[in-house]
């Protein structure tokens, strides 16, 4: 064990050394400021987790030798037992360990929890959105801090090397004009309109930033690793169930959200329906799809159709041809706002958040006027929302919006 902590010790200065990021996420300060001696960084592949658990190690005030980042997909680390390592170093004088791709550790939950219970050393890990929910305990135990993909905001602080605030979904739905004017006056000649298009299809991920040239490559490489290695050993998937994963996200992409049936949607994978439940939530947990349920089956059984979509506009251009507009701007707008809020889609308008305030998205002429031939259900809709208390026309390729017409970007900054 000490030759093996040598070997880890080495490799642990030499990552840190390596990391030249310094650009720091939303989630950084709050999860620095925490009280608990046990935190875990969930999240999906290429959110940038490592980074953070490499900015925390440079910022926390510990000597060089009392500090240890390891990563359980290490071949050095297979077979070990995390619990025996965090011990002997313990022992030795470490007081905080990082421990990265925790779920890639044989028995992790057993032996996290083992660590929590019997040694006194600070703890952080990370590892796939998938495990949040594998054990209830663990939200119990640790302190979760959930990394989203780049919000619109992170990526333009990011790309323009700007510093702007964030917004609460109250504050944008009710002072958005201001809030949009303020924005653009900090951007001057930068054109919002062309940077979030930019963003679409780019943005989600910060490893955009380290390597622009072979970006969708390495999108489609963090997609099959999702696949074939977290999903794989989390839920014991074989190669086969897999290929039915790959083909439910191809199915999906080219779809309207409420297109497919669950039964259609399980005929075209080759499943059934009760496996096609389970998978779409191994996806929904891995962030590779988003998965929006009807308003009212939240108070009886009701068979309504689910919304499904892959989980960011990113994801859609890597993985389509020739993504649908209008998917693109829900998918956007689930991304941005499913992270502190609560998200539905309804009969009247596209989606209700936090239980309260009713959306309706699409381009910069949709309206509340009902077309004077309504044909299309949107069509119909709209119209009916003018009588909808709080309710919102969320419109793409405008700048700002007016009264209760609110432009969809905006969304984009609600972390």
């Amino acid at each position: 064990m000490k030759n093996l902590l040598n070997d880890l010790f080495e490799l642990s200065n030499f990552k840190l050394r390596a990391n030249k990021i310094e650009y720091h996420r939303t989630i950084f300060d709050e999860i620095f400021k925490s009280d608990s001696s046990f935190i875990g960084i969930y999240g999906s592949r290429g959110v940038g987790k490592t980074t953070i658990m490499m900015q925390l190690a440079k910022k926390l005030d510990y000597n060089a030798d009392e500090i240890l980042y390891i990563s359980c997909d290490h071949p050095m680390l297979s077979g070990v037992s995390l619990f025996e390592l965090v011990e002997y170093f313990s022992k030795y004088g470490g007081k905080v360990i990082f421990i990265d791709e925790v779920h890639e550790a044989l028995n992790y939950e057993k032996e996290l929890k083992s660590i929590s219970d019997f040694l006194d050393i600070k703890l952080f890990f990370s590892g796939s959105s998938a495990i949040k929910l594998t054990n209830p305990s663990f939200t119990r135990r640790f302190a979760m801090f959930h990394l989203p993909i780049l919000s619109f905001r992170e990526y333009l602080e990011l790309s323009l090397k700007v510093a702007l605030p964030s917004f609460s979904f109250e504050k944008v739905v009710t002072n958005h004009t201001k809030i949009a004017n303020s924005i653009l006056e900090t951007l001057k000649e930068e054109k919002i309109l062309r940077n979030f298009s930019e963003y679409l299809k780019v943005g989600a991920y910060p490893f955009y930033f380290s390597n622009k040239q072979n970006y969708n490559q390495m999108l489609l490489d963090t997609v099959n690793t999702i696949l074939y290695t977290d999903l794989s050993s989390i839920y014991n998937l074989s190669g086969e169930k897999v290929v039915v994963l790959k083909k439910l996200l191809s199915s999906i992409c080219v779809s309207d959200p409420l297109e497919l049936s669950i039964e259609s949607l399980s005929k075209r994978v080759g499943v059934s329906k009760a496996t096609l439940y389970k998978y779409i939530e191994y996806l929904h947990r891995a962030e590779l799809l988003r998965h929006i349920t009807y308003e009212g089956k939240r108070f009886k059984s009701m068979q309504k159709p689910d919304k499904l979509y892959l989980s960011n506009p990113t994801l859609f251009h890597t993985l389509c041809l020739k993504p649908k507009v209008g998917t693109l701007r829900e998918s956007f707008f689930a991304s941005q706002v499913s992270f502190n809020s609560s998200l539905y889609y309804v009969e009247k308008g596209d989606f209700l958040v936090d239980e309260s305030y009713t959306v309706e998205i699409g381009g910069k002429n949709k309206g509340f006027e009902r077309p004077s031939k309504a044909t299309t259900p949107q069509d119909k809709v709209r119209g009916q929302l003018k009588d909808i208390k709080n309710s919102f026309v969320v419109a793409d390729d405008i700048e700002v919006g007016f009264k209760n017409k609110i432009p969809l970007w905006i969304f984009g900054f609600l972390y």
